[in-house]
This record gives structure tokens, C-alpha cells and sequence, in this order.
């Protein structure tokens, strides 16, 4: 997980610059969703491209920009990235019990019992 120490340089660099005052739930969902898609570009026209050790120097560029703005997202809304993910973790793990889940791609709405 990122740390506070990471998390504090990501909002330091923002800060530094003043950026803080553009920085609006909108606009950063926007630009999450826009870098995600930079991410699933490297992956484009590539059929069935399940190791990316090529690819890895891209992937790990977008995918720092993804958490960027995941990390001042959270900021802006005043949201603690670590508790939250530890919400969903516990959430997803009521949805998907391990037994039911295991070896499982459907979704929770769809899991029988094995």
C-alpha cells in the first residue's frame, strides 16, 4: 500500500504549485478515469496479452498517475485511502466468501454454493 510518507510528497508537489484550488471531486474523477484509460491503451490491439514484462515501464507510469489522483481525490474529499480500502476489503469479503468464490470469475450476485 502507498505510504503517508508517499502520500504527503504527492499532496507536496500539488501544494507547491497551487494546484490545490483546481482540484474539484469532478474534474480529478475525470482525470482518474482519463489515466485509467492511458493505462488500458498499453493494452490495446495486443489479443491476448497476459505478460506484459515489455510493457512493464508504461504500466508502471500510468499507473502511478492513476494513484496520484486516487491519492488527491481522497485528499479533496477528506477520505483516509487506508480506511476505506480496509471497508471494501471487508465488504467485498462478505460478498465473495471464500467458499463460494474460490477459482470464481462470477460475480457475487451470481456465486452458487459449491
Amino acid at each position: 500500500m502507498v505510504t503517508q510518507e508517499t502520500i504527503e510528497q504527492v499532496l507536496k508537489f500539488r501544494d507547491d504549485r497551487n494546484w490545490k484550488q483546481f482540484h474539484n471531486p469532478k474534474d480529478l474523477a475525470i482525470s482518474i478515469n482519463l489515466e485509467a484509460a492511458e493505462l488500458l491503451e498499453v493494452f490495446q490491439w495486443s489479443a491476448e496479452d497476459v505478460i506484459c514484462e515489455s510493457k512493464k515501464d508504461k504500466i508502471k507510469e500510468e499507473l502511478a498517475d492513476v494513484v496520484n489522483y486516487c491519492i488527491l481525490m481522497a485528499d479533496t474529499c477528506g477520505l483516509d485511502l487506508d480506511e476505506i480500502v480496509r471497508e471494501k476489503v471487508k465488504s467485498n469479503n462478505e460478498k465473495y466468501p471464500v467458499e463460494k468464490a474460490f477459482g470464481s470469475k462470477e460475480k457475487y450476485t451470481e456465486l452458487k454454493e459449491k
